[in-house]
């Protein structure tokens, strides 16, 4: 999501890709992260720009976020089901066969994802100006999304790759 809270990309994986109301569905979602955002930016003394779990949907959602030192925000919702949409077996034991999803989980999907971005910002044809609501009204912007098919497939690599435990992207 850009520093006015427009968003420039959003993403579907498996099992929420094939559904059409999907999208819909997790834009509402992640607009409803914006004011949790908000709330955990304005404390002054925040050095990292993790902001860790913003909010849980249900016991199968939640939604992580991080900011760039620009204001971009990258929120991510993380389905604790997996790829598959169906619960982890339960051991012998009766616990849950797989950990939750952890801070340090997360991190290695943002920093990819920033890395990601920071490659975009990189590229002299992109302007980010050309992606703010007002520019987009105006007639002088390029439409709110993100088009790169560069950044799209490296954020496709990212979501696909990542899984709770992984170290690098």
């Amino acid at each position: 999501m850009g520093k006015f809270d427009n968003p420039l990309h959003i993403a579907l994986f498996p099992p929420y890709d094939a559904n059409k109301n999907a999208y819909l569905d997790f834009s509402f979602m992640l607009n409803a992260s914006l004011d949790i955002f908000e709330a955990r930016t304005r404390d002054r003394n925040r050095v990292d720009q993790d902001l860790g779990m913003l909010q849980a949907i249900d016991e199968r959602l939640s939604i992580w976020g991080w900011q760039t030192g620009t204001g971009t925000k990258l929120a991510v919702i993380v389905d604790s089901w997996g790829k598959s949409g169906e619960r982890a077996s339960m051991t012998d034991s009766g616990m849950r066969a797989s950990k939750g999803v952890t801070d340090g989980d997360m991190r290695v999907a943002f920093r990819a994802l920033q890395t990601a971005y920071v490659r975009l910002l990189q590229n002299p044809f992109y302007v980010p100006d050309e992606h703010t609501p007002m520019a987009v009204a105006s007639g002088k912007g390029k439409g709110g999304q993100i088009t790169s098919k560069r950044f799209i497939q490296e954020v496709n690599r990212i979501g696909e790759n990542w899984k709770p435990g992984i170290s690098a992207l």
